[in-house]
């Protein structure tokens, strides 16, 4: 049975077992994270164990887990579950949020809707029109007096994924550029970013949560949490795609003294071309061009120093090639350390727009356990042929920004 919650109204639900799910048509203009924040009375959480997001999708008490996101036709579905049975002591609520993480705004998000499920009843939730905010809080599920409740919210803040965190007793650096689209920058006290950039502390913590290093083939999508493999003296970064057009990759590298390197066969306004970097540490293996075979591939070579922090690849559709749609010709990123494990990152969440120009399938933290993979699946805005930046979180994790780094010139 569905039934409908406006804005402001709460119910009763039949069950602590249930789950949320929320729904938008697709842009690539767009990029929506969910997040769950696990809340006291005093609406604060108790720490970062108390955060659900796509590089913690779990609670450690099971109250709260986050499901990879989905496409259904031209609809993206983010899904959490939950069973209020297993809440922690002291937790007595649960608030939904999502985070528009290009800057765009809420108000360019077509079809936005949530639903809570339990048993055999949909509550149905539908916001009002939203205007630049790109942080909201969707619903919340509470106890009361025994009694599971959920209240449709909809609040939206203009400081996005910084305002929500702020709202919940967490502090994060204050930034009025676009976030991305992990709350890993989550912090117990504010850090402030200093003007110029400055060396890393040996001693960086480089994720929330310790990883375990993976073997064998593994296959990453956007909303999984990152993997960490085994850091060989040679690494490969691989991007294949069906024949039919030219795609070209780059890497971007970024040091510990807080500059950025770009790898490429090509040049871009201010920035000449450059095949190698740090003799050999990160290098581009050619250009294949257009040629007859089914797949077209190129390659990436890595031999990471304690000097690099992180590197990204990136692939590059240049707009008089006549063609970006990284859906229809099947892109994907393959990280294989030439020791039995290998990474892939396809472009699942693409569509068939000829004006996207760029993708960022993933980027690579050098850290001193092993090269930790993070999928990202990035998309430059439509008609952008500028090129990512890379900059320092607060959490010393490297960041990607689309469309911030200078215009590629064109082959």
């Amino acid at each position: 049975m569905n039934q409908f919650l406006q804005m402001g109204a709460n119910t009763a639900l039949s069950s602590p077992k249930g789950n949320v799910t929320v729904s938008y048509e697709i842009s690539n203009s767009i990029d929506i994270s969910l997040t769950a924040f696990l809340l006291t009375d005093s609406d604060k959480v108790q720490g970062d164990s108390g955060i659900i997001f796509y590089n913690q999708p779990e609670s450690a008490s099971g109250v709260a887990t986050l499901i990879p996101t989905e496409i259904v036709g031209n609809t993206k579905v983010h899904k959490i579950n939950f069973d209020m049975s297993k809440v922690p002591t002291g937790i007595t609520k649960i608030a939904i949020t999502l985070t528009e993480d290009n800057s765009t705004g809420f108000s360019n998000v077509k079809n936005l809707k949530a639903e809570v499920c339990t048993d055999n009843t949909i509550f149905q939730l539908t916001p009002s029109s939203f205007t630049n905010e790109n942080g909201i809080v969707v619903l919340e599920l509470y106890l009361r007096n025994g009694q599971l409740k959920a209240k449709s919210i909809w609040r939206g803040f203009k400081s996005g994924l910084e305002g929500l965190c702020r709202n919940y007793g967490v502090e994060v650096e204050a930034d009025v550029q676009s976030k991305p689209s992990e709350p890993k920058t989550i912090q117990k006290q504010t850090v402030k970013k200093p003007d110029t950039p400055q060396p890393v502390p040996n001693n960086n913590t480089m994720s929330l949560i310790s990883l375990e290093k993976v073997k064998g083939k593994v296959s990453l999508e956007k909303g999984q949490r990152p993997v960490m493999i085994e850091k060989t003296p040679e690494i490969t970064a691989t991007v294949s795609w069906k024949t039919g057009t030219d795609y070209d990759i780059y890497a971007l590298v970024y040091t510990k003294n807080g500059k950025q390197i770009d790898v490429a066969m090509f040049g871009a306004k201010g920035t000449p071309p450059l095949r190698s970097f740090g003799n050999g540490a990160v290098e581009h293996m050619g250009d294949v061009r257009r040629n007859s075979g089914p797949t077209k591939t190129e390659v990436i070579k890595l031999r990471l120093n304690n000097d690099i922090l992180a590197v990204v690849p990136v692939v590059y559709s240049a707009q008089s090639n006549g063609t970006g749609s990284f859906y229809r010709y099947k892109v994907s990123m393959s990280i294989d350390n030439n020791n039995g494990t290998s990474v892939t990152i396809s472009a699942k969440n693409a569509n068939n727009n000829d004006r996207i120009y760029t993708c960022v399938p993933g980027i690579l933290h050098n850290t001193p356990e092993g090269v930790m993979i993070s999928p990202l699946e990035l998309y430059s805005s439509p008609n952008s042929e500028n090129r990512p930046k890379l900059r320092m979180g607060s959490s010393n994790m490297v960041e990607v920004v689309m469309d911030k780094g200078p215009k590629n010139d064109y082959k």
